[in-house]
């Protein structure tokens, strides 16, 4: 089997995103296929890379069209597994006036938290470069244990770890809960990518550098991502900080899939230049190529499937010099 550069393990549905308004004066919604581990792994396809997700849909027309955009954006569909009994999962995303998101999920229960151990497959597991993982797959016991066993089959094989703890409160039945799956993503991660606003919620540190410090002395986690919406980006390797500003869009649409191309883009990165420390020189183009690509997804609709190209991001990237 040809090894994947990055597989993904996690949620699949769709996302309602608001597109206008009706004759009649009712909002329209448009089905867009979304979550955040395809998200990455179809930006990471535009960059050429072989990817492959592990997942669970319904048996239903949804799940239908999902499975069908994985395969059009390039990803290995082998991993994603189909639900007799219950439907995919549904979010209803409201883009506010300054850009920002708020969901309201149709999950309890959803096919993407119905994935079992015995729906992995070993041989994906044991064949991949980097294996990338979130949160919103721990956020119930089945789904839980089914991701912990990846992680453990991947981390066995040699992958380095991705984590993005992609915080979506009203999925979960506590906090708390949050925070005990997001410490264990972070025992095994290499590669961590994490917003701001988690950042402080995690640690109580209203200081970003404060807050990753916490992180690293706690988990010594070798690369931390911070994304920080208009105002950049930081990255942190072995007491190194480097920060790039944001391409910041006049004609921003909403930010929907713009983190998830932004860790695609370090996760592309390290698969080109290889897992080592990186020169501050380094951390600086990682960031800028991560921040230019996360900010012309911000202008188009429906992340997973309008990722931008290469040269798209390289353009705009070189307006600073790379």
């Amino acid at each position: 089997m040809e090894k994947y550069d990055v597989l993904a393990l996690g949620e699949l549905l769709i996302d309602f995103t608001e597109h206008g308004v009706s004759g009649q004066g009712n909002p329209v919604l448009e089905a867009n296929p979304g979550g955040a581990p395809c998200n990455v792994l179809a930006m990471l396809n535009r960059l050429g890379k072989r990817t492959g997700f592990i997942g669970k849909v319904g048996n239903d027309i949804f799940g239908s069209q999902l499975e069908n955009a994985l395969q059009e954006a390039g990803i290995d569909t082998r991993g994603l597994k189909r639900d007799e009994e219950v439907h995919t999962t549904l979010a209803f995303v409201h883009t506010r006036e300054d850009g920002d998101r708020e969901f309201s999920f149709y999950r309890n229960p959803g096919a993407d938290m119905m994935l079992a151990e015995s729906d992995l497959d070993a041989e994906m597991l044991g064949n991949c470069r980097i294996f990338h993982f979130g949160t919103l797959s721990m956020t119930h016991e089945g789904c839980r244990e089914a991701t912990r066993k990846a992680i453990s089959a991947a981390k066995e094989s040699g992958a380095i770890l991705s984590f993005d703890p992609n915080l979506r409160e009203p999925l979960w039945e506590s906090l708390e809960d949050a925070r005990e799956q997001i410490f264990y993503g972070l025992q095994h991660c290499q590669i961590l990518k994490i917003s701001d606003n988690e950042i402080q919620w995690l640690t109580g540190k209203e200081d970003f550098d404060e807050g990753i410090h916490v992180i690293q002395e706690k988990f010594h986690t070798p690369l931390i991502l911070l994304s920080m919406g208009r105002a950049g980006s930081r990255a942190y390797q072995k007491g190194i900080c480097v920060e790039e500003p944001a391409y910041v869009q006049e004609n921003t649409i909403e930010t929907t899939g713009a983190g998830d191309t932004f860790h695609a883009c370090i996760l592309n990165y390290v698969l080109e230049h290889g897992w080592k420390e990186f020169k501050e020189a380094e951390l600086k183009e990682m960031l800028r190529f991560a921040n230019a690509a996360a900010s012309l997804i911000t202008t188009r609709k429906g992340a997973l499937r309008v990722m931008p190209a290469k040269e798209e991001v390289e353009m705009l990237a070189g307006q600073r010099g790379v």
